[in-house]
């Protein structure tokens, strides 16, 4: 929670200093955003390779656990989708790019802003980043809070499918607490998934 009131303050700082063009407006066309791209990416390697329960994880891998991820990136996307039905400014694909950010906010957010800015503008690909920014931290609060009411009414990998790729480090507790220590391993093996589907949903959708 903390974390998320922290990037929301940075989010609502930039807003004011934009306003108030303190920063440069040609900003975004310079390779900062592209450099920071490739920060976040070289990080979720990082997150993934010294995941101390990884080699365990492949080492040992049982296929059928690979139907959690899907269920949750199939899911995620299907609601997604229908999610344009509301969203008519945004068409189908825009709502699976929001959608493709599994909770990763800062990352989808990101990817969006860089790959939408060519094909509809830098205002629209910057309000597009926006909802995704917003709609996967909001996300990430749900699955944290909402965790006993999605186990309770949806089974123990409910909550885990709800998390997104946190179900591998923030979430991690509260899946634990409601779910079971047993359902350790399985969060953490599908937040490595999710993670790394995020860059390739949401470049795909991007650009369709």
């Amino acid at each position: 929670m903390k974390y998320n009131a922290i990037i929301l303050v940075v989010f609502m700082m930039g807003c004011i200093l934009g306003g108030m063009n303190l920063i440069p407006s040609n900003l975004h066309q310079t390779n900062v955003s592209m450099y920071i791209l490739y920060a976040l990416m070289l990080q979720v390697g990082l997150s993934i390779g010294s995941n101390k329960e990884f080699k365990n994880m492949i080492s040992g891998i049982n296929l059928r656990l690979l139907l959690i991820p899907l269920a949750t990136i199939c899911g995620t996307l299907v609601f997604s989708a229908l999610a344009a039905l509301i969203l008519s400014q945004w068409s189908v694909f825009d709502c699976m790019a929001v959608g493709s950010g599994f909770a990763y906010y800062s990352l989808s957010s990101i990817l969006i802003t860089q790959l939408k800015t060519a094909s509809i503008g830098v205002q629209l690909a910057t309000e597009l980043s926006i909802i995704a920014l917003l709609s996967n931290i909001f996300r990430e609060i749900i699955a944290l809070i909402g965790a006993p009411l999605i186990y309770k009414y949806f089974g123990k990998l409910a909550p885990i499918s709800a998390a997104g790729v946190n179900s591998m480090d923030i979430a991690l507790p509260i899946i634990t607490k409601h779910s079971g220590k047993e359902m350790i391993p399985v969060a953490i093996f599908h937040g490595i998934l999710i993670d790394m589907s995020v860059p390739f949903f949401v470049s795909f959708f991007c650009q369709l």
